[in-house]
């Protein structure tokens, strides 16, 4: 069975906001690397390496969602809707490698803390606090739709989880002239972008791995499609991921012999599309219609 889909990727739809943190992610890791040196403050450039993934994830984001908006080919049947999974990839061993390196520089900062500029760290991370907020805010509405567009929400709210941490530091800092609260806001940031990466990756794994797809049952799928009247049984059901918003499933259905010299097969397929469509969340459905005799031969072969 084939219609007619809406290729788009929910990441697609995003872009413009995608570009918008962009910019503001450039101009806030420059702040903050000017800020780090004159200052003195490891914090501030640990901050500023991790917007540097910020600013390399949505670099690749966007760059993939150009590359998904090409039309498909004989050659590449879905396109390259699947360029946005390779940079969620991308993205996520970025930001593991970048919190391993800020964790192992906090780390040096509290066995060998230097003197630093409080006042000046405390002005530079309240500007990477309010840029990172409101990137936030335009992120929120895709983080649902979209791995990339999620990985590109993540990065940003460990941001704002850092300059959080920047902040307090530097209050620290001004009060008490402790300066190992530099280290430790480092090592905070760090350990705050390493567990995003891996559940990142996680993510990104199971739509390579043609997992099921998050929200899918199906058991209940099966049922549903043997609830179909005409409907004998149904094997070799599978679904999975193309790319965020794009799952895919596709069955081999049984039904009688009969059924099929009637030319009653254009009445099952509507039937089965419009189950699934009032219950299910599957844009694209392949199904196949077979006799029993069918089946048990492709069971034999299979043995």
């Amino acid at each position: 069975m084939g219609h007619d889909h809406d290729h788009s990727t929910a990441a697609q739809a995003h872009r413009g906001r995608l570009l918008v943190v962009l910019v503001l992610t450039l101009v806030v890791l420059v702040v903050e690397v000017v800020g780090g040196v004159v200052s003195g403050s490891f914090a501030l450039v640990a901050d500023a390496g991790h917007m540097l993934t910020d600013a390399a994830g949505v670099g690749l984001a966007l760059g993939a969602t150009a590359l998904a908006m090409r039309p498909a080919t004989a050659a590449r049947t879905f396109g390259w809707q699947r360029a946005e999974i390779l940079a969620a990839l991308v993205n996520g061993l970025v930001i593991g490698l970048v919190g391993v390196l800020v964790i192992v520089g906090g780390v040096r900062r509290l066995v060998t803390p230097e003197p630093l500029d409080g006042a000046l760290m405390l002005g530079v991370a309240c500007v990477g606090l309010v840029a990172n907020a409101v990137s936030l805010a335009l992120l929120r509405p895709g983080q649902g739709e979209s791995l990339t567009v999620r990985g590109a929400y993540l990065e940003v709210f460990g941001d704002l989880l850092g300059s959080v941490a920047v902040v307090v530091a530097a209050v620290v800092v001004l009060a008490t002239g402790f300066l190992r609260a530099d280290g430790i806001a480092s090592v905070l940031i760090g350990l705050m972008i390493v567990p995003r990466a891996l559940g990142l990756l996680r993510d990104v794994a199971g739509v390579l791995l043609e997992a099921t797809p998050r929200g899918v049952d199906l058991d209940a799928i099966r049922s549903h499609i043997c609830g179909v009247p005409g409907v004998l049984g149904v094997h070799d059901l599978h679904a999975w991921t193309i790319t965020s918003g794009v799952p895919v499933l596709s069955a081999h259905v049984e039904v009688p012999d009969e059924l099929l010299a009637s030319g009653e097969a254009g009445r099952v397929l509507d039937d089965l599309r419009h189950c699934l469509a009032g219950h299910f969340d599957v844009a694209h459905c392949t199904f196949q219609l077979e006799p029993p005799s069918a089946t048990r031969e492709e069971r034999h072969s299979h043995a």
